[in-house]
Formats: structure tokens, sequence, C-alpha cells
């Protein structure tokens, strides 16, 4: 579809950007595939912290509200930028000059691309996991790990589901910003009801809930949590709780991005908020800790599985049924596509704009005929492809967080700069100014917190012996710098074919 075609339907497009064919909605629910990650943290939470999950739950969920705050009076002041979280640090960063604007925001957009890319692996394994249990198809045989201390067996029918469910997400990020809105309210819909629903299925026996079964907000007994142990879990829970932000990516695709981005913002926080509180309150209320841990056997502990969660769940308030069985798989193979649908369409627009603003290479700020990012979507989807040869997530959450809370932390922090020194920058959303500085506050804790809580996340989240993924995450942030190197590299071949014309 050519820009003639946009605009005979009054979309605004220019020769080289996206195309504003969304609304707050499609910003929303394209958004909701932040808030649907509580699915792979849940039962890992609840197992390890018991009763203190929900106060980390609480505060760092509060965080990510506060983020989507900031995120809405940002993105009304820049409306036609878009990638969100990461794309504002080139903006709020130039008052400390071009160079700091250049790469900070730089590697904030490709720190958020290592955050957000490894979802769409991560949650089509799960996916193809709960989908090939549910119909039971299996094909035989296996491959990996790669290395006994990286990576994991993955098995061959695994595989192939999980292939299968990245290429046909990748269909609608491909066909342009109105389809993937559309496919994203049909997921989102159905992850919306069933999230909401498992929230409030206590109602229908309310003997099953105790209060008791909270064990007081605290650790369960024999867990000794010290310092190293909580920070540990915090860097773990930011991958999950603050991703609400991931409506952001989509203001500057929205016809009234102003407009829509307080709204879209404020729903999607809102939203994250109740989810991210009330279902583990309701799942540990009903289960309670001896009830999560007897969700395994003796040969097949639990572990965390969201599946063998939820079905627990459910059983306790209902009784074995086919129905829930059923009701729960589908579920859950829908809320993980469709954020594996944002994981595509999200983290390549940051690359886009990144391309746009001068800092990578020139081919990430390429589009297709759809004015989608096309070079950013097809880099995304074949590394996400490399990525599910891993078969090991609580691995990629490690060093792809370490992405993630780097570019969330410096998105702050820009909002603090940006409050102090540029507060007179005209825009239709000034949120109060106590909000600046705590934005910077906020950003320098999350800071502390990466570097700290990244380095010891691995024990709780792998096993002891894998602190080395720490240092891979560092190591991948740091490709940035080739990648502006070759922009840079690009530019001065154009200066000097500029220079040959005019000899």
């Amino acid at each position: 579809m050519g820009a003639a075609e946009f605009e005979a339907r009054g979309v605004v497009v220019d020769e080289t950007g996206l195309a504003r064919d969304t609304n707050w909605w499609g910003a929303f629910v394209i958004g909701l595939s932040g808030t649907v990650l509580i699915i792979g943290l849940i039962g890992y939470a609840l197992l390890y912290l018991g009763g203190l999950a929900i106060v980390l739950f609480a505060v760092l969920t509060a965080a990510g509200v506060f983020l989507c705050f900031c995120l809405a009076e940002m993105a009304a002041a820049w409306p036609e930028r878009s990638g969100g979280l990461p794309s504002y640090a080139f903006e709020t960063f130039k008052p400390l000059g071009k160079r700091v604007a250049d790469h900070l925001g730089g590697l904030s957009s490709w720190g958020y691309w290592l955050g957000w890319f490894t979802v769409a692996p991560i949650n089509s394994y799960l996916a193809a996991i709960y989908f090939n249990d549910l119909f039971s198809i299996e094909y035989g045989g296996a491959f990996g790990p790669i290395h006994e201390k990286f990576g994991a067996e993955i098995g061959i029918s695994t595989f192939i589901t999980a292939l299968v469910f990245l290429l046909v997400m990748f269909v609608p990020c491909w066909l342009g910003i109105r389809l993937g809105a559309t496919f994203a309210t049909i997921l989102g819909i159905g992850t919306i009801i069933p999230l909401v629903l498992l929230v409030i299925l206590p109602i229908f026996d309310l003997g099953q809930f105790s209060w008791g079964n909270l064990d007081g907000f605290g650790l369960p007994a024999g867990v000794d949590g010290g310092f190293q142990y909580i920070v540990g879990w915090a860097f773990i829970y930011t991958w999950t709780v603050l991703a609400m932000e991931a409506a952001a990516c989509y203001i500057g695709e929205c016809r009234e991005p102003a407009r829509d981005a307080k709204i879209a913002l404020t729903a999607e926080g809102l939203f994250g908020l109740f989810v991210y509180l009330a279902l583990p309150i309701m799942v540990l209320g009903v289960l309670g800790y001896s009830g999560i841990t007897g969700l395994g056997t003796e040969d097949a502990p639990f572990i965390g599985d969201a599946s063998a969660l939820f079905n627990g769940y459910v059983d306790a308030i209902f009784g074995t049924s086919t129905f829930w069985e059923w009701f729960i798989g589908l579920a859950l193979i829908v809320a993980l596509l469709l954020s594996v649908l944002n994981a595509v369409m999200g983290a390549s627009r940051g690359l886009y704009q990144n391309a746009q603003d001068g800092i990578i290479p020139r081919a990430f700020g390429w589009t297709n005929k759809h004015r989608a990012p096309s070079f950013a979507m097809l880099f995304s989807l074949v590394f996400s492809i490399g990525v599910l040869c891993l078969g090991s997530p609580l691995q990629i959450y490690v060093f792809s967080n370490m992405g993630y809370l780097f570019a969330v932390a410096i998105s702050l922090v820009g909002y603090g700069i940006f409050r102090a020194t540029r507060n007179d920058l005209e825009r239709p959303l000034v949120m109060p100014a106590w909000l600046g500085p705590l934005g910077l506050a906020v950003g320098v804790a999350f800071l502390l917190l990466w570097g700290i809580g990244g380095y010891f996340a691995a024990d709780y989240a792998v096993g002891t012996g894998y602190r080395w993924l720490y240092w891979i995450g560092l190591i991948l942030l740091a490709l940035y710098f080739p990648l502006n190197w070759w922009r840079k590299m690009e530019e001065r071949a154009d200066k000097q074919l500029e220079s040959q014309k005019a000899v």
C-alpha cells in the first residue's frame, strides 16, 4: 500500500515514516502483552517468595504505573516519535549535549530491543508446550543444549510448534499497524476476559479463600531472604511488572497521539496494577504455600509452571474438570501469543526510530509498503528463531533484562532531566512538578538494581554457577557501539560521494 492509498483513507503518512493508522485502543490492546507476562512469573514468584511475592508485586508494579504516567507526558511532548520508552531518551538528554543524547538514546533503544525481542521466542516456546500438551502432539526427538551450562534440551515437536507460532504472529506485524491492532484486539479480548475471570473465580466459593494463606506477606518458612535474595528477585520481577509501558511503542502511530497517549497509558497502568496485585493474592489465598508446593510430585516437583499453577487453582475452587483444563490451556496460549505479537512489533519500532535519528544503520529505518518497519522486524524475527533454539527461558530472562531494565532506568532519569531543564516545552499534558525529581530518583534506583540485582539474579532464576549471564547481558548491550560506528561509516561514505560529485 503506497502513501497515496493511505492518504486517500485520511491516514497521515510521509514518504519514509510509519502510518498513523490506529488509536488509543490499538495501543492499549497491543500493550496488554506486557501485562500478560505475569503468566511466566507468578508461579516462580509465589514458590520462592511466598507472601513476600505480593509485596514485591505491589511496590514494583506501582513503579510501573508511575512509569506509564511519565511516558504519557513524554509521548504528548513528542507525539511524532515511534518506539515508545527508549525513543524519548534521545530528546530528554539533549540538554547534556548531542553526543550524550545520541549514545544514551541509542543504548536505550538497543537495550529495549534486547529486553523485548526475547519475549517472542520465550513465549512462543511456552505456548508451544501448552498447545502440544493440550492437543497431545509429539513428534519425538530433541536437540540441545548448546553447552552443559548454556541452553537446554528442546523437543522437536515443541520447536516446530513454536516456530509456526512465531511465523504466524509475524504476518500481522508485517501487514501494518492497522491489521496488527485488529489482530491484537482479538487476542486482547481473549486475554482480558480470562485474566479477570481468574481473579474473580474465588467469589464462586468464598470458603476456598483464606487471608491466612498469605503468611503475613512474609517469606516461606525455612527461606533465608537476605539482601542478595531480595534484589536478585526484584531484578527478575522488573522484566515483567514494568512491561505495561509497551503501549507507548505505538503512540507515534495513533491518529491523535497527544490525546491517545494519556488514555492508553493510564488504562494500561491501572489494568496492570489490578492484575499484578489481585491475581497473586487470589492464587496464594486459595492454594496457600503448601498447596502450591503440592502441585508437583516427588518425581516431578512443581517448579513454577503457569499451567500447573492455574489448573491447580481452578481445581481447588471447582474440582477437577476437563472444561477448566481446556479453558486454562487455551487462555494461556492466546495470552502468550499476544505478547509474541508485540515483541516483534514494539521492539522493532525503537530500532526504526533510532535509524531515523541517525544513530544506527539506515537499514533499520526501512519500511515496507504497509508502512511497517520491515528490516527491523525481520531482524527481530531472525534473532527470535536463534534464541528459540536455546530452549531455556530462565537463562534468557537474565541477559535479556540487562538490556530492558537499563532502558527503563535511562528513560526515567531522562524524564527527570527533561522536567528540570525543558519544562517550558509546549505540550498538551503536563504532570505534577514533583513527578520530575521522583522520576530521577526511581531511575537511579533502577540503575542500582540493574547493576547489583542483575549480578545476583542468575543464582535464583537459573541456579548457582550462572552469574556469567550478567556479563553476557552487558556484552550484548555494548553491541550498540558497532552499530553506531556502522552508521557513522555510512554517513562518511555519503560525504565522500558528495565531494566526488562536486569535483
